[in-house]
């Protein structure tokens, strides 16, 4: 089963969550072989993705986020070996609330045109930014 969208009560549910302050978002993205437009138009979906991140990337910088962290998967040592992410980022934003006025910005809201077109599953994954020292258990 593809995961490209949330549902309206998984929103709920993340807004809802009582933690203020930063959030960092984990983004996998596997991509379309061609992406799927509805109006027709010619597309690869890496080419479609790439329009939503121009297009989407303002209404991040003016709500405050910013991109801390991409990576390039080479390989999947544990978990399903045929699972595959073309593009692994995380987004920062300053709150949830961040977050949820972006995915409301009629930009933004035009830009997910791309991203549904070019994007064949993904997962997002809200998380709470802790202190990088340390160990990673604690």
């Amino acid at each position: 089963m593809a995961h490209t969208a949330f549902t309206g009560e998984r929103f709920r549910q993340f807004r809802d969550l009582p933690r203020q302050g930063p959030i960092h978002m984990l983004n996998l993205v596997k991509l379309r072989d061609r992406a799927e437009y509805e109006d027709g138009r010619m597309a690869t979906g890496a080419e479609a993705y790439a329009a939503y991140g121009r297009e989407s990337q303002p209404v991040l910088e003016r709500l405050g986020g910013r991109i801390v962290w991409r990576g390039r998967m080479e390989f999947m040592l544990i978990g399903p070996e045929a699972e595959y992410w073309d593009l692994c980022f995380v987004a920062e934003y300053p709150s949830a609330a961040a977050f949820a006025e972006m995915i409301k910005d009629p930009v933004y809201r035009q830009a997910m045109v791309h991203r549904q077109a070019g994007c064949a599953d993904s997962r997002l994954i809200r998380t709470e930014p802790l202190d990088p020292g340390g160990n990673f258990a604690e």
